[in-house]
């Protein structure tokens, strides 16, 4: 199989085109996101529940249909705090939803990216958490500001809370006024969370100096800067993003890792004229407009207002790598609800992977990892396996291949040091865990993937190293080494 990237992104269009019928020109403008990401399928956010502190929020259809998963709204700029609570057969609604006011805009963007379903474009724009619940809190004043008072109150209220909710994962898309100090309340505050068992994700921020305001700052956050992946799955595309950086008062360097923060698929507010206009551009464009005068005003404006879809845009900044990192925090506790905060750090820095040529204190472990990090958060509901090397595992005489599927009731391995040809049946060496030992093969590069209970294809959620397979998906990569090797086709 050859690599349809290198035919250009004509092909991956038609490709994509086959799996989400829809009109390719207008919906493949950005890289859905689980395929950005190398996500793990399987793994959705389903039974966890995160919580949004942003300015504000709109319930958007991504997040409420066609069942509603927002838990609760909270506005904390109200004395006393104003709480609602939602059932999954509601519509949520809460004052001012309707407005399609400015400060709706943001928070409606990160929630979406963490955990919306792409119910506007039939699932091509999802979330990697999109079957996760939320708890959205709004800290943005009527007079327009986000004080670090209302986001300290947020962060207290979600202490006091997180249980009552089932609150695991908390996401900051924003930033506080006061300079980073050892006793910063709004680190305090995020601090507490964290001891409680609460993962805390924060934005860097992108004025790409060696500055922290708070959350960013909060020694026990996760930080998250920025990465540019210029909208290709090729990793050696990656040029780091202008997100800040540097060391907190308590001395911890940050960010930890970074994760795309441009061309991040995000949903247009629903109702604003920025849909309208989407809209009647993509209609226009079905006019068959493309190759006149007219067409190509047409083509410039939806480039200028980065627009995908007549309901989707790609946005940029560090308040969009964050809640990615959120959203794979969300399916590592799905796969595993034992992790702890320090454990969730720990498997995330050790599965990034990092960016050649970028200085760590700008990019900490390195690029997210999706897949990979859900992969080794399964290897840690089974202790016997903790330590088992990476896979697929390569000997001098054997190459061993293991994958976490609680679900599979049967699963076969096929790869190209064969053309495709004969699967290798994997044994259940114990409950969810799948085990194949296959002779050493000659040095070369070969793709492999796994086929499950003979209904569906899965990539090697434990292995970062894919190339796309031509059709819907990857095929993972085992490279054999040798002094005569000679790469075969993948």
């Amino acid at each position: 199989m050859h690599v349809l990237l290198d035919q250009g992104d004509e092909a991956l269009h038609r490709q994509l085109q086959r799996a989400w019928p829809l009109d390719a020109e207008a919906a493949f403008g950005a890289i859905p996101t689980p395929l950005r990401l190398h996500a793990d399928p399987r793994f959705t956010g389903k039974g966890v529940t995160v919580a949004i502190v942003d300015a504000g929020f709109y319930p958007h259809p991504d997040l409420i249909e066609p069942t509603n998963r927002i838990l609760g709204w909270v506005d904390v700029t109200r004395e006393p705090v104003v709480v609602q609570r939602f059932h999954t057969d509601q519509t949520p609604t809460w004052p001012e939803w309707d407005t399609r006011h400015d400060r709706q805009w943001h928070g409606t963007m990160t929630s979406a990216v963490l955990a919306g379903n792409g119910t506007r474009s039939h699932g091509l724009y999802r979330g990697l958490a999109s079957d996760a619940d939320l708890v959205l809190i709004q800290v943005r004043n009527d007079a327009g500001h986000i004080t670090d008072t209302n986001i300290v109150r947020a962060l207290q209220w979600l202490a006091e809370h997180a249980a009552e909710f089932g609150i695991r994962v908390v996401n900051l898309s924003l930033g506080g006024d006061a300079p980073p100090h050892v006793d910063n309340p709004i680190d305090v505050a995020v601090d507490r969370l964290v001891a409680g068992g609460v993962i805390v994700v924060a934005a860097a921020g992108n004025d790409g100096s060696r500055r922290l305001t708070p959350p960013a700052s909060a020694p026990t956050a996760l930080t998250v800067g920025g990465i540019d992946d210029q909208n290709t799955f090729d990793h050696a595309a990656m040029v780091l993003w202008h997100s800040n950086y540097g060391n907190t008062g308590a001395g911890v360097n940050k960010p930890e890792l970074v994760a795309p923060s441009i061309w991040v698929v995000a949903p247009i507010l629903p109702g604003t004229t920025v849909e309208e206009e989407a809209k009647a551009l993509f209609a226009q464009r079905q006019a068959n407009l493309k190759n006149s005068p007219a067409g190509a005003k047409i083509e410039a404006r939806i480039a200028s207002t980065k627009l995908i879809t007549p309901y989707y845009q790609h946005v940029d900044g560090t308040s969009f790598a964050a809640p990615l990192v959120a959203s794979a925090v969300v399916c590592m506790l799905e796969a595993n609800p034992e992790l702890s905060p320090d454990l969730v750090r720990q498997l995330l820095l050790a599965t990034a992977q990092a960016v050649l040529g970028v200085p760590t204190e700008r990019q900490g472990a390195g690029v997210l990892a999706a897949g990979a990090a859900v992969a080794m958060a399964l290897q840690h509901r089974h202790a016997e396996f903790v330590d088992f090397p990476s896979t697929p595992y390569v000997t001098v005489r054997t190459v061993t291949f293991l994958l976490h599927h609680h679900r599979a009731q049967y699963v076969e391995l096929f790869g190209s040091w064969d053309s495709w040809q004969r699967p290798v049946v994997l044994r259940a060496d114990s409950p969810g865990v799948w085990i194949a030992d296959l002779p050493r093969p000659a040095p070369g590069i070969y793709g492999y993937k796994y086929r499950v209970d003979e209904k569906y294809w899965l990539d090697d959620p434990a292995n970062p190293n894919k190339a796309w397979d031509g059709f819907s998906g990857f095929n993972s990569r085992l490279t054999i080494q040798g002094e005569s090797a000679t790469p075969l086709e993948v």
